[in-house]
């Protein structure tokens, strides 16, 4: 086979996994997801998103589309943070902590009860993650976790998981930006200032 067409067979069976995926799902976690960031949007409480390398780039593309993107009118849009944003606060906290601690750090110290975290993982067993998921139980903030594999200790951690059961790092990556897109659309149709 020549390399254009292995590529074009790696193509046609990506889109088929993830066609395969797409279509199997039931989105009621995602639903669940939706009603409690509209409620925190609706009540001014605030939404965390972290993860690891994609999952991280992933989270920062999504508080951009919820911080924004829902409302599209100055000052109207959820408040939501990447914990994974900030390359200054998580070098500090991996140096001076261990990297285990770069998210259940900030989240100490920047959630209130009644928050929302949301984490992103592959695996499900970064322990980043877990303590994380850790430190939002703890304080009583509502813990959300997109998962891929088996979905690893988080899926029995997070209050509820949202678990894309695929051995495929980034099919697992595109479920997530697919779940925070179809939130995103759906923030924007029933934001406040639409009747």
């Amino acid at each position: 086979m020549n390399n254009n067409m292995q590529l074009y067979k790696l193509c046609a069976d990506y889109a088929n996994e993830l066609s395969s995926l797409l279509g199997s799902f039931d989105w009621s976690g995602v639903v669940q997801l939706g009603k409690d960031m509209q409620e925190c949007w609706l009540a001014g409480r605030q939404v965390f998103f972290c993860g690891n390398g994609g999952s991280a780039g992933n989270a920062i593309h999504l508080v951009n589309d919820f911080l924004y993107g829902i409302a599209k009118r100055t000052g109207a849009g959820l408040k939501v943070q990447a914990l994974s944003a900030n390359p200054a606060v998580m070098t500090c906290l991996a140096n001076d902590t261990s990297y285990d601690y770069i998210f259940s750090e900030q989240l100490a110290v920047l959630a209130d009860a009644g928050d929302l975290l949301v984490v992103l993982s592959g695996s499900g067993n970064s322990p980043n993650i877990l303590r994380v998921l850790e430190q939002a139980s703890s304080m009583g903030v509502k813990s959300f976790a997109i998962l891929g594999y088996s979905g690893g200790k988080s899926k029995s951690l997070a209050d509820l998981s949202i678990h894309f059961p695929i051995n495929d790092m980034q099919i697992a990556e595109d479920m997530q930006l697919v779940v925070g897109h179809m939130l995103m659309k759906w923030l924007y149709q029933n934001r406040p200032d639409v009747k």
